[in-house]
């Protein structure tokens, strides 16, 4: 997932910031063990003057044919000094373990990197970034699996989004190793937004980076991002919306359409389907009136890369919703 130099940076001064923040706490407790523990200091000070002078034999090993055994007292001093400092700080009340550095993330030492790879923590951090962007918490609190329920369908209806929610399962488990897109079209108010929202929370708790943003806001963004005097402002932005592992764009259809709009759109879809990074794309439209408002290119490229599931016959479920909580 693609973030600004900037965000990249910002997410490095965290890990600064933690592990400066860590070595003052734990200068801190070596100073307090050094005030309460007088016998402490000399100990440290034993293991210092050890690990100088095997250092000095270290150089010479080669030509001495007695550095195993000193090697072996070495580190036999080490373990009985280590010994001794643990009795002390549990004689005194302490924990053994009470001057051991701690971290935020015991994986990469609070570096971000793990055998030069990033962390998980580092990618959690990156999917904080876009998801704080998309304002997807209050919308994933009321759209999740958690909350599905087939009361409100019967018939066609209810096969349609039955079909649609095993499609979405299947989605889930297998996004790492198929690529695939979805289109939800059909009328208002059934369930399209709702199945979008439980995609993007499972995966969010996989760790995914996801954009899920309104067709309206999109194309403002991408305005902002070309027109903009500010714009490196909305590079990562832009970034993020071809490189993100899920794109969920919600409400096609509810933008002034105009060429602006056909040719980004076009961009977008193709963009993303040549990088093999999955698009999730709901509308109220139907599938010509996709044709017709945004080119047959547009459709194509739907027909071609993405499954097509409509849902339909059924009332308004939100108003299904209010009417049962006024009732």
């Amino acid at each position: 997932m693609a973030i600004s130099n900037s965000q990249y940076d910002k997410i490095i001064r965290e890990y600064d910031e933690a592990r400066l923040r860590h070595a003052r706490e734990l200068s801190a407790r070596k100073a307090e063990i050094n005030s309460k523990i007088p016998e402490y200091k000399p100990l440290e000070d034993q293991v210092s003057a050890l690990s100088m002078a095997y250092a000095r034999m270290r150089i010479s090993a080669s030509i001495n044919p007695d550095f195993e055994a000193v090697k072996k007292e070495y580190h036999e001093k080490l373990l009985d000094i280590k010994l001794k400092k643990n009795r002390l700080l549990e004689q005194y009340g302490y924990s053994k373990d009470y001057l051991e550095m701690e971290y935020d993330c015991n994986e990469c030492k609070d570096t971000g990197y793990v055998d030069g790879e990033k962390c998980s923590c580092f990618m959690k951090k990156q999917v904080k970034l876009v998801y704080d962007f998309s304002r997807m918490k209050e919308f994933l609190e009321s759209n999740n699996f958690s909350l599905l329920s087939k009361d409100y369908y019967q018939g066609e209806g209810l096969r349609q989004f039955e079909h649609a929610v095993t499609t979405c399962k299947n989605f889930i488990n297998n996004f790492y190793s198929d690529y695939r897109n979805l289109l939800f079209y059909g009328t208002v108010g059934t369930g399209k937004s709702f199945l979008s929202g439980c995609v993007a929370k499972e995966l969010l708790d996989k760790g995914c980076s996801i954009i899920y943003i309104s067709a309206v806001n999109l194309f403002q963004t991408i305005s902002n991002y070309i027109y903009s005097p500010a714009k490196e402002t909305y590079i990562w932005i832009n970034e993020s919306l071809l490189e993100c592992d899920l794109l969920i764009i919600d409400d096609l259809g509810t933008e002034t359409t105009n060429d602006f709009i056909r040719t980004h759109l076009f961009e977008i879809i193709n963009e993303r389907n040549l990088r093999n990074h999955s698009t999730i794309i709901s509308t109220n439209l139907s599938m010509e009136d996709i044709r017709s408002r945004y080119s047959d290119r547009v459709f194509s490229r739907i027909c071609e890369n993405y499954e097509l599931l409509q849902l339909s016959e059924i009332k308004d479920i939100r108003i299904q919703k209010k009417l049962e909580q006024s009732g």
